[in-house]
């Protein structure tokens, strides 16, 4: 790395600027102003190579927008409209400028397909890379997960599983164009927001992004809003993408149930209500837990500590 920080912070402040209605000061200065809405909605996370991200499977561009559809997505899910980032980045000091500039500029194509703006962060140096976000969000009535009422219908915004196709495909020499598919959906996802627009909209329930997994955040809401989520298997098979996840599945000898309920990591909606738009899989009904999500054998899913 024969440059400094300054230079890096130059590119940064280059990339990003501070060309927003809400920002009073923007990147350069000891922190950012910004004009925020009556409730903020604040979420953070982080990403550590080797655990979260892969720099042989992944490029700069793509592990920016991973990251950033992350923060994103917690955003939408509470109902709001997403404001503000604030990024923290640990280098290891082998990197090139272009690979920062390239980390750069997939956030912040993610943040601009939300109307989102970086306003801020900080550089340090450490053994592996680590990206940390912070994003901000404006909402007048938050929509959490303890909001599930006993005769809603249970929606996603899209069909699960993608992303754990792709990590299963990663490593394969001479990929099909669906197995193709899954690994870009897994280096960086792609995020219907405006489902979860239409989720607020029209009134949902509750709410939650499932990218730890659908039966995990699936008990979630059960747990929060003290009801039983009942699935129907079948509902899934009338999405489109189904019969395509399936051939994946198939070829990788997996059953593909274990990626839909499992899988994690696709930042898909799950919403409750009446006559949202979505797939429609199933009803909340009186009880606790979670019905429908059965598999052949126990769920391998995400977790941060054994």
């Amino acid at each position: 790395m024969n440059f400094d920080e300054a230079q890096i912070i130059g590119v940064l402040a280059q990339i990003f600027g501070a060309n927003h209605r809400g920002v009073t000061v923007g990147i350069g200065d000891d922190a950012a102003v910004v004009a925020t809405g009556e409730h903020t909605v604040i979420t953070t996370d982080m990403a550590v190579e080797g655990t979260h991200f892969n720099c042989q499977w992944s490029g700069a561009f793509e592990i920016g927008r991973k990251i950033t559809a992350a923060n994103l997505a917690d955003v939408y899910s509470m109902g709001a409209t997403p404001t503000y980032l604030v990024v923290a980045v640990t280098l290891t000091g082998d990197e090139s400028l272009e690979w920062i500039s390239e980390l750069a500029e997939g956030i912040k194509h993610e943040a601009t397909s939300c109307g989102a703006v970086v306003v801020g962060g900080d550089l340090t140096r450490g053994p592996v890379k680590v990206i940390s976000m912070t994003a901000l969000g404006e909402v007048d009535s938050a929509i959490t997960r303890s909001g599930a009422q006993v005769g809603d219908s249970i929606y996603l915004s899209s069909l699960p599983g993608w992303s754990a196709a792709g990590l299963a495909a990663i490593e394969i020499d001479e990929l099909n164009d669906l197995q193709s598919y899954a690994v870009d959906e897994f280096c960086a996802p792609t995020v219907d927001y405006s489902i979860a627009v239409a989720f607020t909209n029209k009134g949902a329930n509750a709410m939650c992004d499932i990218s730890d997994a659908l039966i995990i955040q699936a008990n979630q809401v059960a747990k929060a809003s003290g009801v039983q989520l009942v699935f129907d298997a079948q509902a899934f098979k009338k999405d489109s993408e189904f019969a395509q996840l399936q051939e994946v599945a198939d070829a990788a000898q997996i059953d593909p149930w274990q990626w839909i309920f499992a899988g994690g990591e696709d930042h898909v909606f799950l919403a409750t209500g009446k006559n949202l738009p979505g797939l429609c899989v199933g009803v909340v009904q009186a009880g606790n837990g979670v019905l429908g999500l059965e598999m052949k054998k126990a769920p391998d899913t995400w977790r941060h500590f054994n």
